[in-house]
């Protein structure tokens, strides 16, 4: 006869089950470990009669020997004794035919799921984190966004993953902040993910609705267009300018005045004589590589990486005892 072993996912609710492992539960003696299992009382209810027992390798192996055993499993999907099973299995000279069935699958995204429930948590029970704030938090929002546009720069995709990570926290942290001033006042992850959601169909009209673009060009153009209507909606004063963020650093800050001033048919002249020599001239400069389809901030990035790396090679060198290149002489 066969064990067929039953999988769900505590990121599914218990009562959806596949087809598949709804008839294997129908015809085969059901068992299971945890009379605390989400499925037991869903099961109760469809008339199948499930048996909490100890968990036992050696005994499963042998009653799957002569009857159809279904071990409806633990949700973490009891790994140590299917392991034990399969080496009882194995020892067998007439072994049983082993079939594991996924009761329920991750549907994308469920892990997100975990990440609620942990911050839940972190929140109660750990004194660091029950004691932040928004404002407490905004040095990490800040290092861990710059932190993954390092990795970008580097080309470093492994890392890009733990860092997204990261950053991920901090929208959830934020988020669960928000929670506990209640429904009044606050929100939860779920409102945020389903403004931004609202956000992307509103502003993707030839995606999620009939209009028709020619190119990427005019996909801009309508997003400006529906965000200024969103803005004139809200009483909000509308501005060539709006939207964009006085507090982001200075180089982007630059780049984006200039981009959204230069659609907007601003004359040039607006970027001469600016206060303060440097500032003057760094904004000029930015001005320049706009002209040249230069991204100011990518351009510096990459010098600076550039400069780090030769300043670290001589510090090796120089660290190492071997005399390294020679510096510029001044009065040469």
């Amino acid at each position: 006869m066969s064990l067929v072993v039953v999988t769900t996912s505590a990121r599914v609710a218990p009562g959806l089950l596949s087809r598949q492992a709804w008839t294997a539960l129908e015809t085969g003696r059901v068992l299971t470990g945890s009379a605390a299992h989400p499925c037991l009382p869903y099961l109760a209810e469809a008339g199948i009669d499930v048996q909490v027992v100890t968990p036992d390798a050696a005994a499963l192996a042998g009653e799957s020997r002569t009857d159809t055993i279904v071990w409806l499993a633990a949700q973490d999907g009891d790994e140590d004794l299917m392991r034990a099973v399969g080496y009882v299995a194995v020892a067998m000279t007439d072994p049983p035919e082993i079939e594991v069935i996924p009761g329920s699958y991750d549907l994308p995204g469920a892990r997100l799921l975990d990440l609620v429930q942990v911050m839940d948590r972190l929140r109660r029970e750990c004194p660091w984190d029950r004691k932040q704030t928004h404002e407490s938090l905004v040095p990490y929002l800040v290092e861990e966004a710059y932190e993954v546009l390092e990795t970008i720069g580097e080309g470093d995709y492994t890392a890009l993953r733990e860092e997204l990570g990261d950053l991920l926290l901090q929208v959830m942290f934020h988020s669960r902040l928000a929670q506990e001033r209640g429904p009044d006042e606050g929100f939860d992850i779920d409102d945020v993910a389903a403004g931004i959601v609202a956000k992307l169909v509103r502003r993707h009209p030839h995606v999620f609705a009939d209009t028709k673009v020619s190119g990427e060009g005019e996909v801009s153009d309508n997003w400006e267009t529906i965000k200024a209507a969103e803005r004139a909606a809200k009483g909000e004063v509308e501005s060539v300018l709006s939207g964009v963020p006085s507090g982001q650093p200075a180089l982007p800050l630059a780049a984006q005045l200039l981009r959204r001033a230069e659609r907007a048919g601003a004359p040039a002249e607006f970027a001469d004589d600016l206060p303060g020599v440097l500032g003057a001239r760094l904004f000029d400069l930015v001005r320049l590589g706009q002209a040249e389809g230069l991204d100011p901030e990518v351009e510096l990035r990459n010098a600076a990486r550039e400069y780090r790396r030769r300043v670290e090679d001589w510090d090796a060198v120089r660290k190492a005892g071997v005399s390294g290149p020679e510096t510029p002489d001044e009065d040469s």
